[in-house]
């Protein structure tokens, strides 16, 4: 869950590499942000309708079912997030260490601790010049009650 162009879909691409469901650069090289299917969101760049996929990931000899949601980051598709996290037992809060922490990054982190869930929060795009992660490290603490 993270505000709008946070990296969310780009994340899921890595994961699904990362897990062997997808070939090591194919999304990033023939299909970026692959769980997008609808054509507006591939001709907008966001996504609008929640996807799944589930990956199994293999740590230290065991296996993990891991199932993702992409879900979408703009306001006007809340309800797409508060039913994903109806399904769900946890989630990642993606903040871009550039932009920091937005308007439905804390609506987020609200509606998933609302619902009991394991929240868990990371930054993203940390290799930008224009990340400040010292300061978007604090401005989640404040702004969530997080501990770093």
């Amino acid at each position: 869950i993270a505000h709008i162009d946070h990296g969310k879909s780009t994340l899921a691409d890595r994961l699904m590499e990362r897990s062997g469901a997808l070939e090591h650069g194919l999304a990033s090289v023939s299909r970026p942000q692959f769980l997008d299917k609808l054509q507006v969101e591939r001709d907008r760049g966001i996504t609008v309708k929640a996807q799944t996929v589930s990956l199994v990931h293999r740590h230290e000899g065991q296996d993990y079912l891991i199932n993702l949601v992409d879900t979408p980051g703009h306001v006007d598709f809340s309800y797409e997030v508060s039913r994903s996290l109806a399904a769900c037992q946890g989630a990642l809060l993606l903040v871009d260490a550039g932009q920091g922490v937005q308007a439905q990054t804390v609506a987020n982190w609200r509606m998933a601790i609302e619902q009991g869930l394991v929240v868990v929060p990371a930054l993203n795009k940390i290799d930008l010049p224009q990340a400040d992660i010292p300061g978007v490290t604090a401005e989640l603490e404040a702004a969530c009650d997080v501990d770093p």
